[in-house]
């Protein structure tokens, strides 16, 4: 992809410095953007990358440093300064108010009119021209509620452009799309920047990098670490600028049959959502002894409300849960606990850990009471610590000691603990839900084989992920969900992310054959 990469800086920060209470976010960060250039902002979760957009953006006042547009300093104390000097942003979860039309979520706050009266036909018609002049395609009078994931990001991105916004920037825009969308949108990148947009996109995703970008800033530990022509690098070094180690990226799913018995299924389920809505909507599947079962879809489509009802956390409305033959549909938590069954949630951080607890304390979770963890209502943490030091080492957390308290630790290491406690269990099946979310490349490499040397126990597993590179990974089988049923069974190595895409949103067979 090729940009105007000699031309001036049209944006550029100078020692940017940001301080908060207890970390410093971004430490002496000077970048350039390029009139006419897609530039990448590459690092993981906790890097520094969105706290510097957020500066950029006039959400947050940098302790120290400059921002410079076309080469004279400018301050930004909010949004709508920023706004008003040609910049706009669109954030990873849009902000979109769902009955109200395209049209009407555009003009939001910059309402055309005279003495308190929209002009709702003038903001119209803008719209429309706006959406021409970028080639974005929208239905001005349909209610955002109706829409795509898509269709939602390129509102969001008319928002700003509406705006007047000459720099676009884009906080992870991919992270919610399926792989066609992800290709109408680079396509959609490449047409603004060639109508005159120059483009910020911030990202984790390597692959992504290299297949927009004209140039790219790594950035680890609130420091810039790296800058680079995407053209002149490769994914392995950015994964290693941004982990600061060689990284292996993939990890080797050997061949296996998987057992005949089934150790885990569900039968007709049906779950309702908190407004009284079936979420899940007769649902049905099974996971062998030594294998892996893929979940991709859509994020909504049900993922949350499956993985709550096999673990008691929701009732079934209907059908059945079954494990090795028992229907377990209304045990409670803690009898399928008893029954070999572990669960990595998806917020570490909510359900899996106590943040205030001790790494000991959290590893001893769901054993409290039973020997050797406690003798009575008395706990041996004597038994505890060194139980939880031996699966400290085992799966190489990184702390002090077992006393140190789950929230002073990396994303990454919080995982390790949740795994470390789930998978020391001796279970025989095992629910994993989005097990890599917002995790640096090394501890993903870390956990993906985790879960395949459990796959080699043949433990059976279960894993729901939004991330299709994960799921393509892992599975031995990938069940497709849409609406709260399963549309599509398909074998990895048989299929493509495209036609897994197809089927996510909703796609009939007779489409692709027809």
């Amino acid at each position: 992809m090729s940009g105007q990469t000699d031309s001036p800086a049209i944006l550029e920060t100078r020692s940017i410095v940001k301080q908060f209470p207890r970390v410093l976010a971004n430490k002496d960060i000077s970048i350039k953007l390029k009139k006419g250039e897609i530039l990448s902002l590459l690092g993981e979760n906790g890097a520094g990358k969105s706290t510097l957009m957020n500066i950029l953006y006039g959400l947050y006042t940098p302790t120290s440093g400059q921002i410079l547009l076309d080469g004279k300093e400018v301050e930004f104390n909010s949004p709508k300064d920023a706004i008003e000097h040609g910049l706009g942003m669109v954030h990873q979860h849009f902000m979109l108010v769902d009955p109200l039309t395209v049209t009407e979520n555009i003009i939001l706050g910059s309402e055309p009119g005279k003495y308190g009266t929209i002009d709702y036909s003038q903001a119209r018609k803008e719209v429309v021209e706006t959406s021409k002049k970028y080639g974005l395609k929208i239905d001005p009078d349909a209610p955002i509620e109706t829409l795509s994931v898509g269709v939602q990001q390129r509102v969001e991105i008319l928002k700003a452009l509406y705006r007047r916004a000459k720099i676009l920037i884009l906080d992870e825009p991919t992270a919610v799309l399926t792989p066609q969308e992800v290709d109408e949108l680079f396509v959609m990148i490449s047409e603004l920047r060639n109508s005159g947009v120059s483009i910020i996109i911030i990202t984790h995703k390597l692959d992504e990098v290299k297949a927009i970008s004209d140039r790219v800033y790594v950035l680890r530990g609130g420091e810039l670490v790296g800058e680079r022509k995407t053209s002149e690098t490769s994914i392995a070094e950015l994964a290693n600028l941004m982990v600061g180690r060689d990284v292996v990226l993939t990890v080797e799913r050997k061949e296996k049959e998987a057992g005949e018995k089934k150790v885990f299924e569900v039968e007709d389920l049906r779950v309702l959502n908190s407004k009284g809505y079936p979420a899940v909507d007769g649902l049905s599947l099974n996971v062998r002894p030594g294998e892996v079962v893929g979940i991709a879809g859509v994020d909504g489509n049900g993922q949350s409300e499956l993985a709550e009802a096999i673990v008691g956390l929701l009732p079934a409305a209907g059908g059945k849960i079954i494990h090795e033959g028992d229907d377990i549909t209304h045990m409670s938590i803690k009898e399928r606990m008893n029954r070999s069954i572990s669960y990595v949630p998806s917020d570490r951080q909510k359900y899996g850990l106590v943040l205030q607890m001790t790494i000991g304390e959290n590893i001893m979770i769901g054993n409290h009471d039973r020997a050797p963890f406690s003798t009575g209502i008395k706990l041996n943490y004597k038994y505890i610590n060194s139980y939880a030091g031996e699966l400290v080492d085992k799966f190489d957390i990184r702390t002090p000691d077992v006393l140190n308290p789950a929230g002073k630790l990396s994303g990454g290491n919080q995982q390790k603990v949740i795994l470390a406690r789930e998978f020391s269990r001796d279970p025989t099946f095992i629910l994993v839900s989005q097990p890599t979310r917002g995790l640096d490349v090394g501890a993903i490499e870390y956990i993906h084989s985790q879960i395949l040397a459990m796959r080699e126990r043949n433990v059976a597993i279960l894993l729901i992920s939004l991330e299709l590179e994960e799921i393509f990974a892992l599975s031995d089988r990938i069940l497709v969900l849409y609406k709260g049923k399963i549309v599509k069974e398909l074998e990895p190595e048989k299929t493509s992310d495209k036609e897994v895409g197809f089927y996510m949103t909703g796609g009939k067979e007779e489409q692709r054959n027809g």
